[in-house]
C-alpha cells in the first residue's frame, strides 16, 4: 500500500511539473505572439502628418520617422551661424562649433547608441575647455545611455540647446533635461513617446512588466532628479512608438523641459 502511494505521488508531482511547463510554454507563445502582432500592427498604422508639418496646441502628434528629420517648418533666417549637419550618423557625433552670439557650441548629434555615454565621458576628459552649451539634433536611442549622458551634463553645468531647424525626439529630451539653462527654439522640434526596455516578447510576462515599471520608475526619477516636472512622462506613456508627440511652448516651460524659449 505505501509502496502504492509513493508513486500515486510521483505521478502526481511528474504531471503537475509537465502541467506547469506546458503553461509556461503557451504563456511564451502567447507573449511571442502579442509581441509580433504588436510590432506588426504598428508598422504602416499611423495615420498622423510627418514631422516637417506645422504643430499647434491639440495638433501635436506627428510620425516617428527617424530618417525624417529636419522640421521644414523652421525660418531659415532664424538658424544660427553655424552649420549643420546633413544627415544624421547611426550614433552620435560630437564637433565643436563657434557662434558669435552663444559662444563655443558642442553640436551633439546622431543616434543615442549602446556604448555612447562612454565615448561622450572620455570626449569631455580630454577637452582642454568646455563649451558653452550643447547643441542636441538627435532622433533619440537607447534611454540608458541618454540618462547617463544627461548626469554628466548636469555634473559639468553646461547648458543644452534646440536649435531651429534641429530635433530632439525621444529618449533625447532626457538629455536636454541635464543642462542647467535650457533653451528651446519654436522652430525646432522635442518630442516624446513609448520606449522600449529591453523586455522581449518571450520573456514571461511578470517579468517583462518589471522590466517596464523599473525602466519607467528610473526615466521618471531621472527627470526629478534634474527638476523636470514628471507629469510629462504622461504624453509619452500615451503616445505609441511610430508617433511622435511634440511639445508646445506652454508644455515645455510648465514642465520645466525648458528653461527659455528663444523664439
Amino acid at each position: 500500500m505505501q509502496l502504492f502511494i509513493e508513486k500515486s505521488r510521483s505521478l502526481t508531482i511528474n504531471k503537475g511539473l509537465k502541467l506547469i511547463l506546458l503553461l509556461q510554454v503557451a504563456t511564451a507563445g502567447l507573449l511571442l505572439l502579442t509581441d509580433v502582432g504588436t510590432r506588426w500592427s504598428f508598422e504602416g498604422a499611423s495615420v498622423e502628418p510627418e514631422i516637417t508639418e506645422p504643430i499647434s496646441p491639440g495638433d501635436q502628434v506627428r510620425r516617428y520617422d527617424p530618417t525624417r528629420f529636419k522640421p521644414e517648418f523652421s525660418d531659415p533666417e532664424r538658424r544660427p551661424d553655424i552649420d549643420l549637419p546633413s544627415d544624421l550618423p547611426p550614433r552620435l557625433k560630437l564637433t565643436m562649433r563657434d557662434d558669435p552670439d552663444i559662444g563655443t557650441i558642442l553640436l551633439m548629434y546622431g543616434k543615442i547608441a549602446p556604448g555612447d555615454a562612454q565615448r561622450v565621458n572620455a570626449y569631455f576628459d580630454n577637452l582642454d575647455m568646455l563649451p558653452d552649451s550643447i547643441a542636441l539634433n538627435s532622433t533619440g536611442g537607447v534611454v540608458g545611455e541618454a540618462l547617463e549622458i544627461g548626469r554628466m551634463v548636469r555634473q559639468l553645468s553646461l547648458n543644452t540647446l534646440i536649435m531651429p531647424g534641429t530635433i530632439c525626439l525621444s529618449s533625447c529630451p532626457y538629455i536636454l533635461a541635464g543642462g542647467t539653462e535650457r533653451q528651446v527654439s519654436l522652430s525646432g522640434a522635442v518630442g516624446l513617446h513609448q520606449h522600449y526596455y529591453d523586455t522581449p516578447g518571450y520573456m514571461p510576462v511578470f517579468f517583462a512588466v518589471k522590466n517596464i515599471q523599473l525602466g519607467q520608475g528610473e526615466t521618471m526619477g531621472y527627470l526629478i532628479e534634474m527638476g523636470i516636472d514628471p507629469g510629462v512622462m504622461v504624453h509619452s506613456l500615451k503616445t505609441p512608438p511610430d508617433d511622435i508627440y511634440l511639445l508646445v511652448e506652454s508644455q515645455l516651460l510648465e514642465s520645466r523641459m525648458a528653461t527659455e524659449i528663444t523664439d
